[in-house]
């Protein structure tokens, strides 16, 4: 699968992460093809006909698709992605989201962005300046100037990691399962002695929930109208950073991650349907990362269900 494209720098292989995905992925993935020397779909457990979808993909481009029988979680996908991706001889990698629409000049920019950055050696990720769908513009990158701003974390999706780099620092921590993963990793780079880019110029488009705009009398309020579930992960990986990263006595990070809390319950209880069930999830993530129980959603809430049986 080994291939040289034309806009392709060095040997670098795209990751794709996908999960249920849409009937316009193909299209997405030829906007990356001619920038990558080649691409490795992880696929969470999507259904028969999505899964032939990608099949079919893969049978009229250079790229290989590994099929995981249930959702694993993004953390677990990109290591899988990851770990074949240096079996196969890759010094470098992509990671992509499912539905972000890259620039077709992203993988150059990137490239611009390290090329320039003088610490090279200790550069963990160069992250993609986005603009974020329905909402507009990553305010962070939007600046005009340096190809490169450095931050303390940027998301996965757009994201260049030397795989040399990332022996180094660790894999994804699948225990996160899905958010917040990209924080912790970026995070623990620094810690390692790693640096932390993004490109101040917008190299895809990428949502980040189904965000909606309230207005009030004293301005405008977004929120994301993530799941149940997402709230969950949000409010528990929260938790689980601030207390190992974020130079806090004990009550220092209890009392901030559980302000953080509280501002997610009431942005829900004003905004968004589904509010019990929400504030619920909010509620136990944030008692679960208070007591270190990680892993699946699920597997909480069947183990917590087994408890109450007994």
């Amino acid at each position: 699968m080994n291939r040289q494209g034309s806009g392709a720098a060095g040997n670098l292989c795209a990751i794709v992460i996908t999960y249920h995905p849409d009937a316009a992925l193909p299209d997405r993935l030829d906007r990356i093809h001619p920038q990558v020397n080649g691409i490795v779909i992880v696929d969470n457990g999507s259904t028969d006909v999505e899964r032939q979808m990608l099949r079919d993909a893969a049978s009229t481009r250079s790229l290989e698709v590994i099929f995981n029988g249930q959702n694993l979680g993004v953390a677990r996908a990109l290591n899988i992605g990851i770990q074949r991706a240096a079996a196969l001889g890759y010094s470098s990698v992509l990671l992509l989201d499912q539905d972000s629409c890259v620039a077709e000049d992203m993988v150059e920019t990137l490239m611009v962005a390290r090329g320039s950055f003088p610490d090279n050696e200790r550069l963990a990720v160069v992250g993609s300046g986005f603009n974020e769908v329905n909402r507009g513009p990553d305010m962070g990158t939007a600046a005009m100037g340096d190809e490169w701003v450095e931050v303390k974390s940027t998301i996965t999706s757009g994201s260049w990691l030397p795989l040399a780099a990332y022996s180094a620092i660790g894999p994804f921590r699948e225990e996160f399962f899905i958010d917040h993963v990209d924080t912790e990793y970026c995070l623990r780079a620094r810690a390692n002695g790693y640096r932390v880019i993004k490109t101040r110029k917008e190299l895809m488009s990428h949502a980040i929930g189904s965000p909606t705009q309230h207005a009030l009398p004293w301005g405008k309020k977004w929120t994301t109208n993530h799941s149940a579930d997402r709230r969950y992960y949000f409010a528990r990986n929260d938790t689980v950073m601030l207390r190992e990263y974020g130079n806090y006595g004990t009550a220092g990070w209890v009392w901030k991650s559980f302000r953080r809390s509280l501002r997610q319950c009431k942005r829900i209880a004003l905004y968004e349907d589904g509010k019990g069930d929400k504030i619920g999830a909010v509620i136990r993530g944030w008692w679960d990362g208070m007591h270190g129980r990680m892993g699946p959603r699920k597997q909480r809430r069947t183990a917590v269900s087994a408890a109450i049986r007994d």
